[in-house]
């Protein structure tokens, strides 16, 4: 799904805009938050965060879950993860300044999910709720289905 050919490169951005961001926002962007948010970004699949922290332990000695939750947490608060209700798992956020609404394309036979941003569908979703007098917090849809390379498979 992604045509991704430097997958170095998107971690390094996601990284650096890490950085950008919680430098503008005064947060201290720790080893952990850093290392964590690594992780996430090692492939395109979302990532569990049990399996974040089975990586973690061949890094960092002495890693507890507590110290994973709270480091996806503030990730989470910042933009710079998505959680992916559906597989309890989570996914770098490809452009965390530009938006807060977003869906996912989620394959179910490699399990890549490819991050989506829509205003018109982001907007219908907003005026849907005001017709209803909602609140939204968070929006996150998921789509699941096959992608191109498993449906030519």
């Amino acid at each position: 799904m992604h045509n991704c050919t430097a997958h170095s490169d998107c971690i390094a951005t996601a990284l650096a805009e890490a950085e950008e961001i919680c430098a503008a926002k005064d947060l201290r962007f720790t080893d952990i938050r850093r290392n964590v948010l690594e992780l996430v970004w090692t492939n395109h699949g979302p990532i569990k965060a049990y399996d974040i922290l089975e990586r973690l332990d061949s890094r960092i000695a002495a890693i507890k879950p507590p110290t994973v939750y709270r480091a996806l947490d503030f990730l989470l608060e910042n933009g710079l993860v998505h959680k992916l209700n559906s597989l309890n798992a989570f996914a770098g956020c490809s452009h965390p300044l530009k938006h807060s609404e977003c869906y996912f394309l989620i394959c179910t036979q490699c399990g890549e999910a490819k991050e989506c941003c829509n205003a018109d569908l982001s907007d219908v979703i907003l005026g849907i709720a005001e017709e209803n007098k909602f609140r939204v917090q968070h929006t996150t849809l998921e789509i699941s289905g096959e992608c191109g390379e498993c449906h030519s498979l």
